[in-house]
């Protein structure tokens, strides 16, 4: 039972996103209960394919013995989505005459890219 208890953090800090400016979530206003509840269905698959992907991140930088930096510069292991999200937040898609290209794409984000998977790296015309 208290393992149980122990582990309700990680559920209580998954949640913590919904606070956070950057998903916007406070500045919803619904009052049909149905869409309260479809918004909230939403947000919980939201949650699972956030934690998912941290957790695939993570495990790709275990498994290679390898970091990331951080928002300071530093390595880590054990980096938050959310900043990896920030990190890529000005990276852009251009076509100009039919041509495709990403820009802003740095190094350090093919980096990370490339522990994310094909699935991701895809998006980037990374390979």
């Amino acid at each position: 039972m208290l393992a149980e208890y122990k582990a309700q953090q990680n559920t209580e800090r998954g949640f913590r996103f919904l606070k956070d400016p950057f998903f916007f979530a406070s500045a919803l206003f619904l009052k049909n209960p149905q869409r309260i509840m479809a918004l909230m269905m939403i947000m919980v698959v939201s949650l699972l394919v956030y934690t998912l992907a941290q957790r695939r991140l993570r495990q790709a930088l275990a498994l290679a013995h390898q970091t990331i930096p951080n928002q300071k510069g530093k390595p880590t292991a054990i980096p938050t989505l959310l900043w990896v999200f920030q990190s890529f937040l000005f990276i852009r898609w251009l076509e100009i005459d039919g041509i495709q290209t990403i820009v802003n794409l740095t190094s350090k984000h093919k980096h990370i890219l490339s522990f994310l998977g094909s699935s991701c790296q895809k998006y980037y015309f990374v390979s």
